[in-house]
């Protein structure tokens, strides 16, 4: 694109004519108090502007698409800041537009020159058809201050990113507030990703490894630092970057945002199942290992296309917050400075830690390189790779590190990490979980052992060679059998595999039974639902899971835990398919949607509620004591209980489900957190042995939501609210509420918790068994909380009574 295009596109985003539109005249304001009605809204209808709730009684100004399946905001004036009802955003006497919280602080303003008496007379604030808020001048269409110039972490269409704008990421998934990744031109001129917390500040894209712009196609000699996205799918920047997004040239709704884990993405609007979302259609990491920062110190990012991104911690390192992997992990260990002899290596083959090197030493030995590291009281590794010249002669470079951070493995990398660890330190780890385990490839540098270890080593090697020959020829030979037997052309004998219960659907008949995927009832992390109409006219809920590998995983925890369940208050399934990279379930349909969907349009009164909770207890109590196996369902929440036509609760998704046998005495042994954050007790933060009372605890949360109508997961109430705190917070607050009542002495213990819709309606002496019940299932120590067997029987003893 040449610099005219640019203009011309540059030009295009001054204000469109949007003479439907509602706005805010001076001397008139919007306030929040009503936030479905008090708003701006473009003439389009697609855009509308107003306060957004952020979390309880906490409000953003903000600009949100309306089209989209779920709203998304594409601007906010105070995502740091949020206010709370009774604030108010105006245009003030000198031309500036004011945000006042409700005890009449300023908490944000525009920042432009004040106006005199007559300059503002005619001022308007309006939202336009691009999405774009303007103030101006009604008298000769002048824009006083327009949204446009101020992205917070979203571009669209027509705006342009300035060399005094940018582009900063969200804190997390739900946390509107500022996070730790910008988008913006740096001072030579060219568009950079920073990734920037607390303590460390470090660039990584374009590819910090080029020494020049050039090298990744980049320009620095144009200062007029601009970029621009189009609605046909062409981003063009001053620094000659510029990419088509996969669904060019059509013209769309578009967007580029600047993500929670700092990959740039271009997204499109697109019709699917009757909905309108969103679509990737370019993305400037394809491995997420490259982004800096996103599994915090000390620790390894690895990636493959088929398992996704995990992060793991060094050895001899244990995780910060297990909650976060943004904090990384900590040394369980703590080295001598004045004793080097008491310190080793570890080298971690081909893996990088990019920056905070303490010194560069080119052209030396592994010993020599090893021996800067021991004297240094701050080097905590170095870095050792083979560096080739542009005459083709190389040699080998010295990176020492006062800092592990940004750590990837990848196979590609020619360069290993030598890890700094005391002596003792080497013996760490004996029993790591499933992704430390990959931490046993890596090989101590030593010197060299006595003659009768070396031959001790060579017999383990011989012994290790002939069972690996052994385990390859039993795996050949399973191969053969399953290729066998794949190729039996009767349909019966596919019908059924796993278990004579389920049947074997192709992926052709289930494609045509949900008419191509086209009816989305259901999306969760783990895969899409989908409805569905089967050859014999049954109306089914088929779940496509997302990926070949992680989807098998799902898929046999699934099967496998369902597979064994027959109870009226759990989901039942009705087949699968398991043909190539495709993973499907299909399970009977629930007409009534889940316990969530229903909490949010009120249509659940008092008798339902207890009857849900009533019946979901009975479902867990059958998992917990009933079964052959011991089961946890390990994430029980609202949007997991479905609800059948008669309004009866049925626990549904075991893809997080743990079956162990019942004589197991340590039920400990997870090798990661499961569940949702809001419904997890504090056994996962703290890394206490899991037990069935884990299931409690999320199933009080679940009861207390119910009761009070106030989702866990919207209580936060800053970006730095981290841990068990965030899980307590909604219990928390009911304990409170509680604990001042008794104290006035006066009325019920549940009026000022009740969700407003039941107003009243409800037993009172059940309403308040039901909330002591929740409160004992959440209590902090595990052995205070009741099984679900005693919970059902409270629940069934004061109903007959």
């Amino acid at each position: 694109m040449d610099i005219s295009t640019f203009f011309l596109l540059f030009l295009l985003q001054t204000p469109l004519s949007s003479s439907k539109a509602l706005d805010i005249l001076k001397g008139s304001s919007l306030s929040v108090g009503k936030p479905n009605s008090e708003k701006l809204v473009s003439a389009s209808g697609e855009f509308s502007a107003g306060f957004f709730p952020v979390g309880d009684n906490a409000f953003c100004f903000s600009i949100w698409l309306t089209i989209s399946s779920v709203p998304t905001v594409v601007w906010m004036a105070n995502r740091d800041d949020p206010v709370e009802r009774g604030s108010e955003i105006s245009i003030s006497k000198d031309g500036k537009l004011i945000l006042r919280n409700s005890f009449r602080t300023i908490i944000w303003t525009t920042k432009t020159a004040a106006l005199t008496t007559s300059q503002t007379s005619q001022l308007q604030l309006q939202l336009l058809n691009t999405g774009n808020l303007v103030l101006q001048d009604n008298s000769d269409n002048g824009v006083i201050w327009q949204s446009f110039d101020s992205p917070t972490d979203t571009l669209l269409p027509r705006q342009t990113l300035t060399g005094v704008s940018s582009l900063v990421s969200k804190s997390r998934q739900g946390d509107y507030s500022s996070g730790y990744y910008t988008l913006s031109f740096d001072n030579d001129n060219v568009l950079r990703l920073l990734f920037q917390d607390p303590t460390i500040s470090s660039l990584y894209w374009p590819d910090p490894s080029f020494t020049d712009p050039a090298e990744a196609d980049r320009s620095r000699y144009d200062n007029s630092r601009a970029a621009v996205l189009d609605s046909s799918g062409y981003f063009w920047s001053s620094d000659d970057f510029k990419f088509r997004a996969t669904d060019f040239p059509l013209v769309l709704h578009r967007r580029l945002t600047l993500d929670t884990d700092g990959n740039l993405r271009s997204y499109s609007l697109q019709k699917m199942n009757e909905t309108w979302d969103w679509v990737v259609t370019w993305q400037a990491f394809s491995d997420p290992c490259r982004i800096h920062g996103i599994c915090g110190p000390n620790s390894l990012c690895s990636y493959n296309h088929a398992s996704g991104r995990s992060c793991s911690c060094l050895r001899g390192f244990k995780i910060k917050d297990p909650t976060d992997w943004s904090y990384g992990c900590v040394p369980e260990f703590n080295l001598s400075c004045n004793q080097s002899d008491e310190s080793s290596f570890v080298q971690l083959a081909h893996v990088e830690f990019y920056g905070s090197d303490s010194d560069f030493l080119p052209n030396v030995t592994l010993q020599t390189c090893q021996k800067e590291c021991l004297r240094r009281c701050n080097c905590n590794g170095f870095q050792f790779r083979f560096s080739t010249n542009e005459d083709g002669a190389g040699a080998y470079n010295c990176y020492p590190k006062f800092l592990l951070a940004n750590g990837r493995r990848s196979p590609g990398f020619e360069g290993d990490l030598y890890l700094r660890l005391p002596k003792a330190g080497l013996v760490y780890n004996k029993t790591p979980d499933k992704v430390q385990r990959l931490e046993c490839l890596h090989k101590p540098v030593t010197q060299p052992k006595k003659t009768y270890e070396n031959k001790t080593v060579k017999l383990l090697l011989w012994v290790a060679i002939i069972m690996g020959g052994v385990e390859v020829t039993c795996i050949f030979l399973v191969f053969v059998f399953l290729s066998r037997t794949s190729k039996n052309p009767d349909p019966a004998a596919q019908a059924y595999l796993l278990t004579t219960r389920f049947k074997r659907f192709t992926f052709s008949e289930l494609k045509r039974a949900t008419q191509g995927f086209r009816e989305l009832i259901g999306q969760g992390a783990g895969g899409a639902v989908y409805k569905g109409v089967l050859p014999d006219q049954r109306v089914a809920a088929i779940k496509r899971l997302n990926d070949a590998t992680q989807g098998e995983a799902e898929f046999l925890a699934e099967v496998n835990t369902v597979g064994r369940l027959n109870h009226m208050n759990l989901i039942e399934i009705w087949g699968y398919c398991a043909e190539g990279k495709h993973r499907l379930l299909v399970y009977e349909y629930m007409e009534l949607g889940s316990l969530a969907e229903n909490l949010s349009s009120n249509t659940l009164d008092w008798e339902k509620r207890f009857e849900i909770a009533v019946g979901t207890a009975k479902g867990l109590a059958y998992l917990h004591e009933e079964c052959l196996e011991w089961v946890l369902h390990c994430d029980v929440k609202p949007q997991n209980i479905l609800l059948d036509s008669n309004y009866q609760p049925k626990i549904a998704d075991f893809g997080l489900s743990k079956l162990r046998n019942r004589g197991e005495v340590d039920r400990s042994r997870f090798s990661k957190m499961r569940g949702t954050r809001g419904y997890m007790a504090p056994e996962w933060v703290y890394n206490l042995p899991i037990s069935s009372k884990v299931d409690v605890y999320s199933y009080g949360v679940v009861v207390l939501e119910m009761v009070t109508g106030k989702s866990p997961s919207e209580m936060h109430t800053s970006s730095e609210s981290r841990g068990a705190r965030e899980y307590k917070r909604l219990v928390t607050l009911v304990r409170e509420e509680i604990m001042n009542k008794k104290a006035a002495s006066r009325g019920s213990l549940i009026e000022e918790i009740e969700e407003p819709s039941m107003a009243g309606k409800y037993d009172m002496a059940m309403m308040e068994l039901l909330v002591q019940m929740a409160l004992q299932c959440v209590a902090e120590d595990k052995d205070d909380r009741p099984t679900m067997k005693q919970v059902v029987e409270m629940l069934l003893s004061h109903k007959v009574d």
